[in-house]
């Protein structure tokens, strides 16, 4: 897997230049709001916002590489002396690099665990901070010559990924494409073949708005045997462009230029567009008893409102409360704090088709964030 790396020699190299520019004309704009606190400021509040130096390591959900990679050039585009990596190695292998010490932060399609909130607490000697950054659907991709404007329903999108449904011309396929011409081709299901969040987050879909056709217990761990196996967001995406009749699930930011299929929710069928994915948060509940920095959410797969769209992520960033040494709780505190801003959010909206989060959402988490600290 490759790992976003930025210094201050390499920040713009790697993604170009208009994160950046667009995240120094903000702080331009900027330049009259109040600074952030000594050591947490995230470089964007004005001339007068401190900058931070100091290197620290992620690790995590490969959905969110793009955005990190405009997020890390955006942020040491004005903290020149903070070094930021951030390897896409999936949501599984960061949740354990992070829980066994060795990144300083983690993103994940899947919240923490209960049990996995506990060893954090205990790698952390403290509280965790754990919020949602990065809201995007997760698009069902499809590779069928000749058929575009795709829509299931969400059975039929169980049925085809249980391999219960194998032909494009199925009865139930056509049914939701009246008129469409469909092949008598056999259908190839896509899966991630590692521990992924976005299989969590497809599965729980799955579960949630068709319980009658997917028996499956949800996990980050792919249920069905037999099928296709990719790694990583990216070698999915890559085995559905090389097979005609091959469908998938990615984050939509990395699959733009397969098909996307239409769900149907309630009477209507609707496409992965970040407006539709923003829509099923705004509606979901917080999961309550997990620590007043824990920001985890119960979201509405089974909604029926008309341009909601259900078959979505929401990525996390982990942290720690407390850090040993001051320089690594700062730049932390620092890069989550710009990355959940309203700068952030925009750069993560123009580079990954990211939904931002609300301001009611965003007044919620930075405190959380704020807290972070170094030393004993």
């Amino acid at each position: 897997m490759k790992t976003v790396r930025h210094s201050a020699r390499a920040r713009v190299a790697a993604v170009g230049l208009t994160a950046a520019g667009a995240l120094l004309l903000a702080g331009c704009g900027a330049a009259n709001e109040t600074a952030a606190p000594a050591g947490g400021g995230t470089g964007t509040g004005g001339s007068s916002a401190p900058t931070v130096a100091g290197t620290i390591a992620g690790a995590g959900a490969s959905s969110q590489q793009a955005a990190q990679e405009a997020w890390i050039a955006g942020f040491t585009a004005v903290n020149p002396d903070a070094n930021i990596t951030y390897d896409p190695s999936g949501s599984g292998a960061g949740r354990t690099q992070f829980l066994g010490g060795g990144v300083a932060f983690a993103g994940s399609d899947a919240a923490l665990k209960d049990e996995e909130l506990a060893q954090a607490k205990t790698r952390c000697n403290g509280d965790v901070v754990e919020v949602p950054a990065y809201v995007s659907p997760i698009a069902i991709i499809y590779n069928l010559q000749g058929v575009t404007d795709l829509k299931l329903a969400p059975a039929t999108v169980a049925q085809i990924f249980d391999k219960k449904i194998t032909k494009w011309n199925d009865p139930a396929i056509a049914a939701d494409n009246p008129g469409a011409s469909l092949p008598d081709l056999a259908i190839t299901p896509v899966n991630r073949s590692d521990k992924s969040g976005t299989t969590q987050n497809f599965a729980d879909y799955l579960k949630t708005a068709a319980p009658q056709a997917w028996s499956y217990d949800v996990s980050d761990t792919w249920p069905v045997q037999g099928g296709e196996a990719a790694q990583g967001t990216s070698g999915v995406v890559g085995a559905v462009k090389a097979g005609n009749g091959a469908i998938g699930y990615a984050d939509e930011s990395q699959a733009r230029d397969l098909g996307h299929i239409q769900v149907k929710v309630g009477d209507s069928y609707v496409g992965p567009t970040p407006e539709a994915a923003a829509a099923v948060l705004e509606s979901s509940t917080r999961i309550e008893g997990q620590g007043d920095s824990v920001f985890a959410y119960e979201l509405a797969r089974d909604t029926t409102e008309s341009g909601t769209y259900p078959v979505v992520l929401v990525s996390y960033l982990m942290a720690c409360s407390k850090y040993p040494d001051t320089a690594t709780a700062d730049v932390v505190k620092s890069y989550l704090s710009y990355v959940v801003s309203a700068d952030g959010q925009k750069v993560a909206a123009d580079t990954a088709g990211a939904a931002p989060l609300s301001d009611s959402l965003r007044n919620q988490i930075t405190p959380a964030i704020g807290a972070i600290a170094g030393g004993s």
